[in-house]
Protein backbone atom coordinates (compact mmCIF):
# COMPACT_ATOMS: atom_id res chain seq x y z
CA UNK A 1 0.00 0.00 0.00
CA UNK A 2 0.77 3.59 -0.48
CA UNK A 3 0.60 4.78 3.11
CA UNK A 4 -0.47 8.77 3.09
CA UNK A 5 0.03 10.57 6.13
CA UNK A 6 -2.61 13.60 5.74
CA UNK A 7 -1.62 16.56 8.83
CA UNK A 8 -3.73 19.70 9.02
CA UNK A 9 -1.05 21.76 11.60
CA UNK A 10 -4.85 21.68 13.89
CA UNK A 11 -5.06 18.15 15.10
CA UNK A 12 -1.07 17.58 14.81
CA UNK A 13 1.65 20.47 14.66
CA UNK A 14 2.14 19.80 11.08
CA UNK A 15 1.12 20.67 7.86
CA UNK A 16 1.37 17.52 4.58
CA UNK A 17 -0.57 16.67 1.77
CA UNK A 18 -3.79 17.05 0.30
CA UNK A 19 -6.67 15.09 -1.97
CA UNK A 20 -4.94 16.54 -4.96
CA UNK A 21 -1.69 14.51 -4.28
CA UNK A 22 -3.52 11.35 -4.00
CA UNK A 23 -5.31 12.12 -7.20
CA UNK A 24 -2.15 12.93 -8.63
CA UNK A 25 -0.17 9.50 -7.74
CA UNK A 26 -4.08 7.25 -8.38
CA UNK A 27 -3.42 6.60 -11.97
CA UNK A 28 0.31 5.76 -11.64
CA UNK A 29 -0.65 3.27 -8.63
CA UNK A 30 -0.89 -0.42 -8.70
CA UNK A 31 -1.61 -0.83 -4.97
CA UNK A 32 -4.20 0.67 -2.63
CA UNK A 33 -3.84 3.85 -1.34
CA UNK A 34 -4.44 4.03 2.74
CA UNK A 35 -5.04 7.73 3.64
CA UNK A 36 -4.06 8.63 7.50
CA UNK A 37 -6.12 11.37 8.57
CA UNK A 38 -4.76 13.50 11.46
CA UNK A 39 -6.92 16.31 10.94
CA UNK A 40 -10.25 17.54 12.84
CA UNK A 41 -13.52 18.23 11.74
CA UNK A 42 -12.53 15.04 9.65
CA UNK A 43 -15.83 14.42 7.78
CA UNK A 44 -15.49 17.42 5.53
CA UNK A 45 -12.22 15.83 3.84
CA UNK A 46 -13.30 12.35 3.89
CA UNK A 47 -15.51 12.16 0.57
CA UNK A 48 -12.32 14.72 -0.90
CA UNK A 49 -9.78 11.56 -0.58
CA UNK A 50 -12.54 9.11 -1.50
CA UNK A 51 -12.62 11.04 -4.90
CA UNK A 52 -9.07 11.07 -5.59
CA UNK A 53 -8.52 7.54 -4.76
CA UNK A 54 -7.96 6.22 -1.65
CA UNK A 55 -9.09 2.19 -1.03
CA UNK A 56 -8.79 2.95 2.79
CA UNK A 57 -9.26 6.03 4.89
CA UNK A 58 -8.53 6.01 8.98
CA UNK A 59 -9.07 8.28 11.84
CA UNK A 60 -8.47 9.02 15.17
CA UNK A 61 -11.46 8.85 17.60
CA UNK A 62 -10.51 12.49 18.96
CA UNK A 63 -11.01 13.53 15.89
CA UNK A 64 -14.79 13.34 15.65
CA UNK A 65 -17.94 13.90 17.65
CA UNK A 66 -19.99 10.81 16.22
CA UNK A 67 -17.50 7.79 15.60
CA UNK A 68 -19.96 5.77 13.93
CA UNK A 69 -21.33 8.33 12.02
CA UNK A 70 -17.35 8.97 10.55
CA UNK A 71 -16.70 5.06 9.65
CA UNK A 72 -20.55 5.09 7.79
CA UNK A 73 -19.54 8.13 6.19
CA UNK A 74 -15.79 5.87 4.77
CA UNK A 75 -18.06 2.78 3.91
CA UNK A 76 -20.45 5.21 1.82
CA UNK A 77 -18.00 6.68 -0.07
CA UNK A 78 -16.83 3.17 -1.14
CA UNK A 79 -13.47 3.37 0.80
CA UNK A 80 -13.08 0.28 4.05
CA UNK A 81 -12.53 2.17 7.26
CA UNK A 82 -10.12 2.21 9.85
CA UNK A 83 -9.81 3.60 13.16
CA UNK A 84 -6.37 5.28 14.60
CA UNK A 85 -5.08 4.23 18.68
CA UNK A 86 -2.26 6.84 19.62
CA UNK A 87 -0.02 5.57 22.52
CA UNK A 88 -2.75 7.01 25.05
CA UNK A 89 -5.96 6.17 23.79
CA UNK A 90 -7.65 3.38 24.75
CA UNK A 91 -8.89 0.03 22.64
CA UNK A 92 -12.48 0.17 24.53
CA UNK A 93 -13.34 1.76 21.66
CA UNK A 94 -13.70 -1.45 19.62
CA UNK A 95 -15.65 -2.77 21.91
CA UNK A 96 -18.52 -0.57 19.99
CA UNK A 97 -16.67 -0.24 16.71
CA UNK A 98 -14.73 -3.85 15.88
CA UNK A 99 -17.72 -5.24 14.13
CA UNK A 100 -17.35 -2.15 11.34
CA UNK A 101 -13.83 -1.26 11.17
CA UNK A 102 -11.70 -2.57 8.27
CA UNK A 103 -7.99 -1.71 9.92
CA UNK A 104 -6.99 -1.20 13.03
CA UNK A 105 -3.79 1.34 13.07
CA UNK A 106 -1.85 1.73 16.49
CA UNK A 107 0.33 4.65 16.51
CA UNK A 108 3.62 3.42 18.49
CA UNK A 109 4.93 7.52 18.47
CA UNK A 110 2.90 10.02 19.51
CA UNK A 111 1.69 11.82 15.71
CA UNK A 112 2.53 15.00 13.86
CA UNK A 113 6.16 13.76 12.60
CA UNK A 114 8.32 11.16 11.22
CA UNK A 115 11.55 10.60 12.68
CA UNK A 116 10.61 9.37 15.85
CA UNK A 117 11.51 6.58 18.21
CA UNK A 118 9.06 3.40 18.85
CA UNK A 119 7.53 3.67 22.01
CA UNK A 120 7.77 0.24 23.45
CA UNK A 121 4.44 -0.28 25.31
CA UNK A 122 2.70 0.02 21.82
CA UNK A 123 3.32 -4.06 21.48
CA UNK A 124 1.11 -4.76 24.47
CA UNK A 125 -1.53 -2.75 22.65
CA UNK A 126 -0.49 -4.95 19.72
CA UNK A 127 -0.90 -7.63 20.94
CA UNK A 128 -4.28 -6.63 22.93
CA UNK A 129 -5.51 -5.52 19.62
CA UNK A 130 -4.91 -8.77 17.64
CA UNK A 131 -6.65 -10.87 20.57
CA UNK A 132 -9.34 -8.52 20.07
CA UNK A 133 -9.36 -8.99 16.01
CA UNK A 134 -9.23 -12.66 16.30
CA UNK A 135 -12.19 -12.95 18.90
CA UNK A 136 -13.92 -11.03 16.51
CA UNK A 137 -13.74 -13.21 13.90
CA UNK A 138 -13.68 -10.55 11.38
CA UNK A 139 -10.43 -10.24 8.61
CA UNK A 140 -9.52 -6.57 9.90
CA UNK A 141 -5.52 -5.55 9.32
CA UNK A 142 -3.49 -4.79 12.38
CA UNK A 143 -1.47 -1.27 11.13
CA UNK A 144 1.73 -0.03 13.13
CA UNK A 145 2.88 3.94 12.51
CA UNK A 146 5.54 5.31 13.90
CA UNK A 147 9.34 4.32 14.75
CA UNK A 148 9.22 0.81 12.49
CA UNK A 149 12.76 -0.33 11.34
CA UNK A 150 14.42 -3.40 10.79
CA UNK A 151 15.67 -3.81 14.29
CA UNK A 152 11.99 -3.76 15.67
CA UNK A 153 9.53 -5.07 12.74
CA UNK A 154 10.07 -8.28 14.04
CA UNK A 155 8.92 -8.15 17.68
CA UNK A 156 5.90 -6.00 16.15
CA UNK A 157 5.05 -8.84 14.02
CA UNK A 158 5.16 -11.52 16.73
CA UNK A 159 3.18 -8.99 18.63
CA UNK A 160 0.20 -9.10 16.05
CA UNK A 161 1.05 -7.01 13.60
CA UNK A 162 0.22 -7.69 9.70
CA UNK A 163 0.75 -4.02 7.91
CA UNK A 164 3.82 -2.32 8.38
CA UNK A 165 4.02 1.77 7.79
CA UNK A 166 7.57 2.49 7.48
CA UNK A 167 8.74 6.29 5.98
CA UNK A 168 11.82 7.51 8.08
CA UNK A 169 13.74 4.11 8.00
CA UNK A 170 13.67 3.56 4.39
CA UNK A 171 13.76 7.03 2.73
CA UNK A 172 16.91 7.94 5.70
CA UNK A 173 18.30 4.88 4.41
CA UNK A 174 21.03 4.96 1.89
CA UNK A 175 19.59 2.15 -0.12
CA UNK A 176 15.87 1.30 0.38
CA UNK A 177 16.21 -2.49 -1.29
CA UNK A 178 18.35 -3.71 1.47
CA UNK A 179 16.25 -1.86 3.92
CA UNK A 180 12.88 -3.59 2.82
CA UNK A 181 14.55 -6.59 2.13
CA UNK A 182 16.08 -6.49 5.73
CA UNK A 183 12.27 -5.56 7.01
CA UNK A 184 10.65 -8.83 4.62
CA UNK A 185 13.05 -11.15 6.33
CA UNK A 186 12.68 -10.09 9.80
CA UNK A 187 8.98 -10.26 9.53
CA UNK A 188 9.70 -13.55 7.86
CA UNK A 189 11.71 -14.78 10.86
CA UNK A 190 8.71 -14.13 13.20
CA UNK A 191 6.30 -16.28 11.72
Amino acid sequence: MIHFDVMDNHYVPNLTIGPLVCAAIKPHSTVPIDVHLMVKPVDRIIPDFAKAGAGIISFHPEATDHIDRTISLIHDCGCRAGLVFNPATPLAYLDYLIDKIDLILIMSVNPGFGGQSFIPQALIKIRDARLRIVASGRDILLEVDGGVKVDNIGAIARAGADTFVAGSAIFGSGDYAATIRGMREQIAGAA
